[in-house]
């Protein structure tokens, strides 16, 4: 049967049916009993992140989904915090959510498309404790659940963007004929309801105490998209690096026209902020990322950073190699112990930050 794909990217009208025969080379299926189930893969996924994720969704003793949400599965890393694993609804990378259950309250990172009942689900994870919600960035698969949810915490940078949502976020998911999902095949209803929140945007080093002094740290990175941040859980010794560091490739698009600080939205940002957080390895240990492999160890901070400084340096000599895009030339860099940053000549941005 053919499947609709959507050509003209988010918010895109513009779809096409193509044959199965047409669509990018697909990974190797992974088992799960899922209420979602995805239809089309916008490209293949790195084949060692494939691997990771196919044996952790198929053997780890943790993994359980919940009737409360069967659209996710939910791992858990530590004593005390949960990676709840959200299938993409757009034909990227599959991305998670992280939980943390503190002595009195608890902590979501990012909150994904918002297809399930996540603060359900965090509820009963958690036997109902007070919920503190931020995100890492405002992208669609990151930010779409926060209208779950009576206020989130972010960047003051992100702040502007993430407040811009409506109820025609997930539009784009959907054939506008048919009303069809194009990517992933799920029930519309089972999208959370827009509704308006409150977005808080707090500085660099903010903290909260989720009780008995046990702090998350929000960390500036820029690079991603502009406020971008990551949090060090510092009793667990754990970063949560959003987009900034993955394990396949990291994307620094650069400014984007009316979005405020799209200066950091840079490699020369992300570079700067990075060198910063090297110096505070002794820290923490491990890196949980927004999409694939976790449990990274802390020293990709260090050669990220390395990495954007051979950039910044010399754009072209510093790629591995070289695209062609529908924007132009897209630049990819080896990063030791992650996969690539990807950039353009757009996203370099001289400055300080």
């Amino acid at each position: 049967m053919a499947e609709t794909i959507n050509k003209g990217g988010l918010g895109s009208k513009e779809t096409h049916r193509l044959p199965p025969e047409a669509w990018p080379r697909q990974n190797s299926p992974i088992a799960d009993n899922l209420a979602v189930k995805r239809v089309y893969q916008k490209e293949p996924i790195d084949e060692t992140c494939w691997a990771w994720m196919k044996l952790l969704r198929e053997k780890d003793p943790t993994k359980r989904v919940y009737p409360v949400d069967p659209y996710v599965e939910v791992y858990q890393f530590r004593e005390n915090m949960y990676g709840i694993l959200t299938i993409s609804l757009d034909g990227a990378g599959d991305s998670w959510i992280y939980l943390i259950d503190g002595p009195e309250k608890a902590m979501i990172i990012d909150t994904s498309f918002g297809l399930g009942d996540l603060k359900g689900l965090c509820e009963e994870i958690t036997g109902g404790k007070p919920l503190i919600v931020v995100n890492t960035h405002n992208h669609f698969d990151h930010a779409y659940g926060n209208a779950q949810f009576d206020e989130v915490f972010c960047h003051e940078y992100e702040a502007p963007v993430i407040a811009r949502q409506d109820e025609h976020i997930w539009d784009y998911l959907f054939e506008p004929d048919t009303g069809r999902p194009i990517w992933a095949e799920f029930p519309r209803e089972a999208l959370i309801p827009w509704k308006p929140y409150k977005v808080t945007g707090v500085p660099d080093g903010y903290t909260w105490d989720l009780g008995g002094g046990y702090e998350i740290e929000l960390v500036f990175l820029g690079g991603h998209s502009a406020g971008h941040a990551g949090y060090l859980d510092k009793q667990s010794r754990i970063f949560f690096a959003g987009d900034d560091i993955i394990s396949m490739r990291v994307g620094v698009g650069g400014p984007r026209p009316g979005t405020p600080h799209g200066e950091c939205a840079s490699v020369n940002c992300m570079g700067k902020q990075m060198h910063k957080l090297a110096k505070r390895l002794d820290e923490f240990d491990h890196i949980f990322s927004g999409h694939f492999v976790g449990d990274l160890e802390s020293i990709v901070v260090q050669y990220m950073a390395e990495a954007c400084d051979a950039v910044v340096a010399d754009p072209e000599g510093a790629a591995s190699f070289v695209r062609e895009g529908p924007r132009g030339k897209q630049y990819f860099r080896y990063v030791e112990g992650l996969g690539t940053l990807s950039y353009s000549m757009n996203s370099i941005v001289d400055g300080d930050f």
